[in-house]
């Protein structure tokens, strides 16, 4: 059957320049490094440099090197004093600059004998070698990753400064895979979710359940149609501002975009591909924007072969690497099977007609949508 769409399509720039019109980043907020994780860092406190100063690598003999020339199995060297023995993590002793093993060195009594040699900086870490001087921890506009976790910890820092938007879900009953998606993407991407499920599909029940009182952006999952039980655009217009219902973008042409008071608010299509498509062109922006990221990363490749679109309005390909090329999986319609696959995505611009086999296309990753 086909589809019913809105009677007026708006364009894509012209819709998200609208769902962006006075939105500022919101205020940073310091949070404890496990809730931290996926935020975008918003600055933080400078560390000092770690370690601090030499310490053992390993557990072994502290010695200097200089002191060790041509020592080996062969030719014991005696040394005059003992050794002293580190445990890793211990500061290195003054005029000591490697560590050996523990089977480097014989003990006899007050004997040490030594069975090999040395260089400076074995077995030893670095003053400064694992965390520079004035180091932060996640850099500025990107995401808060694992390794930013790391050093926080290492440098004994249990709070870091992030952007972390709120969103809030209101889910239209029967579109709960959907629903499930988009919160999973939302929660990996750093947001603070709070989902809620309108008690039922009618303009009031959706009106009911769409409060913007303690969020930063909202989403309606499903409703957003035309189709006789579909009601979220009539109660978003109820409740707040209808801005523009119905995108020149393929998949996600239902889509609606609207504001509860200053909150702007996206209507996401019930169908899985149609809302993430959205999710992709509408949403990321305004989540971009709200915590004040930097650009997402691109990748440019070859296409593999020709992608072809229409005219007047923007479509989205899923992409493939294959052989450091692009292959296009599926343009404008996806099947799930073809999202499963995809590596990236690409936007094609409404005035463009495709792309020709082997030009260069600049992708985003699907992994960090």
């Amino acid at each position: 059957m086909t589809q019913r769409l809105p009677p007026s399509l708006t364009p894509l720039d012209t819709a998200l320049a609208a769902l962006l019109r006075g939105v500022d980043p919101i205020t940073p907020v310091e949070l404890p490094l496990i809730e931290a994780a996926g935020c975008i860092a918003a600055g933080g406190p400078l560390f000092a440099a770690w370690p601090p100063h030499d310490i053992a690598a390993i557990d072994g003999w502290a010695l200097r090197a200089n002191d060790l020339v041509g020592a080996s199995a062969y030719s014991p060297l005696a040394l005059a004093m003992a050794p002293v023995w580190v445990e890793a993590g211990d500061a290195m002793p003054q005029g000591c600059d490697c560590v050996l093993d523990a089977d480097a060195v014989e003990m006899s009594g007050p004997l040490a004998q030594v069975l090999a040699e040395g260089v400076p900086g074995q077995g030893i870490r670095r003053a400064g070698s694992d965390i520079a001087s004035d180091t932060t921890a996640g850099a500025e506009g990107h995401p808060v990753g694992l390794v930013d976790l790391l050093l926080a910890g290492v440098a004994a820092v249990d709070r870091l400064s992030v952007r972390r938007p709120r969103l809030r879900i209101v889910n239209v009953p029967d579109t709960t895979t959907t629903a499930h998606m988009i919160v999973g993407i939302a929660r990996a991407a750093g947001l603070d979710v709070k989902t809620h499920q309108a008690a039922a599909r009618d303009e009031a029940s959706i009106a009911d359940a769409l409060d913007a009182s303690s969020c930063d952006m909202l989403l309606i999952v499903g409703g957003s149609g035309v189709g006789r039980h579909d009601a979220a655009v009539t109660a978003l217009a109820r409740r707040g501002e209808m801005i523009a219902h119905g995108i020149a973008l393929q998949p996600g042409r239902t889509a609606a975009v609207g504001r509860l008071g200053k909150v702007p608010v996206v209507g996401l299509p019930g169908s899985p591909d149609h809302a993430l498509a959205i999710w992709l062109a509408l949403v990321l922006p305004l989540v971009d924007r709200l915590s004040a990221r930097r650009p997402r990363r691109q990748v440019t490749l070859p296409l593999a072969r020709k992608i072809a679109s229409s005219v007047g309005i923007a479509e989205i390909a899923l992409l493939a690497e294959e052989h450091h090329a692009w292959m296009p999986l599926a343009v404008g319609e996806w099947p799930l099977q073809a999202i499963a696959r995809a590596d990236a995505w690409l936007l094609i611009p409404a005035s463009h007609e495709g792309f020709a086999a082997g030009t260069l296309a600049d992708a985003y990753l699907m992994r960090e949508w």
